[in-house]
Order: structure tokens, then sequence, then C-alpha cells
């Protein structure tokens, strides 16, 4: 005989619950023709009749009533599990995975992340540094059981499109300027017209193909007449390549604290303005860890940015 499936039972447990054919459609949301269906399946793996169909409704035959009897235990069995996953999920502990930008994580996560990790001890904090959103959604195929974690459970990503499929909050805004090192000969050390640094400050830009940042996008309009000499593909190697002299280069303006030996050359350029949104899925938003990491690393993400 094949093996039982827990979804079958529950069609005979909702006949013998609500007497009829109808009545098990109607509470088990689905056509009555469906359940009708599932209990033939049902009956023919048995091998045995389950109900008698009389004029008042479904009576359970003797083989019904033990197959119900174990269903009842069975649907028991399962509240049970459910009630203490859920209860697991309302609890302060287990494992939260970020992920988030390069630039994000060294300039805007390290403080709020280790004050939410002193003022929540059991839970476990793993960050992926990304320069894209992972599909939250996404099991990881590399771990064992399949469905034990997520790719992420949470995204804090500088982006003004946000897909549909995701819920968050904004945090603030983050502006860009360009910015040269302090006192470096030829460079221009005060604010410039962005016109005159394209034309004739050397410039450190990003990879020549990448294309889904606005900052890509407003490099290949803005730059293909100016005199590049570097080519990075992040902000962190962008400020690490600006200390040396060789040019001048973007970066978020957030980034101003941590680099003194950098000076700012150009006003904030309106078109790169982009809020940073901490986002998860609609499935984990009501996870305690998650509703917790999402309001308290958030509010600290969010005061930064008003600085």
């Amino acid at each position: 005989m094949e093996e039982l499936d827990w979804s079958d039972l529950r069609y005979a447990l909702a006949i013998g619950t609500g007497g009829s054919l109808v009545g098990a459609a109607r509470q088990l949301g689905v056509n009555h023709t469906t359940v009708l269906r599932r209990l033939d399946a049902l009956e023919k793996r048995l091998g045995a009749r389950l109900f008698e169909r009389t004029r008042t409704g479904y009576q359970p035959t003797e083989a019904g009533t033990v197959v119900l009897e174990q269903a009842r235990r069975m649907a028991d069995q399962a509240e049970e599990i459910e009630r203490r996953v859920f209860g697991r999920d309302r609890e302060l502990t287990g494992l939260l995975r970020v992920t988030t930008a390069f630039v994000v994580m060294e300039h805007l996560l390290p403080q709020p992340l280790a004050d939410f990790a002193r003022a929540f001890p059991g839970i476990e904090v793993e960050v992926v540094e990304n320069a894209f959103l992972v599909d939250l959604t996404r099991r990881r195929a590399d771990e064992s059981p399949a469905w034990a974690r997520r790719e992420a459970d949470v995204a804090v990503r500088l982006t003004a499109q946000v897909a549909e499929h995701l819920v968050g909050r904004p945090l603030g805004m983050t502006h860009c300027r360009v910015y040269a090192k302090r006192g470096a000969p030829g460079l221009p050390q005060s604010v410039q017209p962005l016109a005159t640094l394209v034309r004739e400050a050397p410039w450190i830009a990003f990879e020549r193909d990448a294309q889904a940042r606005v900052y890509d996008q407003w490099m290949h309009a803005q730059l293909t007449q100016a005199r590049v000499r570097l080519r990075v593909d992040i902000f962190n190697a962008a400020a690490a390549v600006l200390r040396t002299g060789l040019g001048v280069a973007l970066l978020p303006t957030f980034m101003e604290p941590q680099h003194p030996d950098l000076v700012a050359v150009s006003d904030v350029i309106p078109e790169l303005s982009v809020p940073v949104w901490m986002l998860t899925h609609p499935d984990l938003r009501q996870t305690a860890r998650v509703r917790a990491f999402m309001q308290h690393v958030g509010d600290a993400v969010a005061a930064r940015l008003r600085e």
C-alpha cells in the first residue's frame, strides 16, 4: 500500500466533521468535487470504504471511524508543531541573516550592529556583504536541511527601486559628492562646478560595463569625455585609491567622517540622492527577531543619516 499523505487525511477529517462534501469543501476552501475525488483516491488506497452515503449526510464506517480517530490525532500534533514553531519565532533568539552593500556595512552598520548584539544576546546576526539585493525567499542550496535557512532575512540597501513583493521602511536619504585627496598636487581642493571637474580632473570611475546602479548610469552619461585614470567596482575601493592622490571620485557623503584626508570638491549631486531601505519578506516581518532588528538597527541608521 502507498504511504498515506496527511493532506488526504485532512479531506476525510473535514468530511467527518462537516458531515457532507459541501461542508468539507467549505471548511477546506475547495470545490466539493475536489473533496469527492480526494476521498475516492484515499478509499482506493486503503482498500476500504470510509463513509456511508445517506440522505442525512456522510456517516463513517467502522474503518472510517478508525481513520478519523487517527486523523484527529495527527491534526492535534500538527497544530502543536505549529504552535511551538510560532512560539519560538516570537522569541528573541536564533539566527538572523542580513545582506547589505560593502559601503553600508563599513560606514553605517558597525555601531548599530554592536549595540543590537549587546541588547539581544540571544540573536546571532550574520552579515553578508553584497552590492545587490539577494532573493530573500530563495533557499540556500548548499545547506542541510534545505529548508532550515533563507538566503537572507533582512536586506539593507541603497536603492530608489523596491521590489513589490518585499516590505520594509526607508531609513533616510544618502547623498553623493565628488572628492579628492586633501593637499594632493594637481587636484582641486575646493568646490568646483561639476562640468569643470568632468572636463579637467583625472577620474577614478566604476567599471566600464556596470549598469545596475544609479551611480554606474550617471558615470556612463557624464564621464564619456573625462580622463579616467582607473576603474574600480565599489565605493570602498574608490576611497582607497583616492587616498593615493591619483584623481577625483564619487563617494556618498556619509563616508566623510572616516576619511578626514579627503575633501569634497563638488556640491551634492541631486540625481544621485537615493534612500536607504531596510527590507524583508512579508512572511518574516512578524518574526520577533526580524521586528527587533528592523526597529532597533533601523532607528539607529536613520538617526545616523539625519546627521
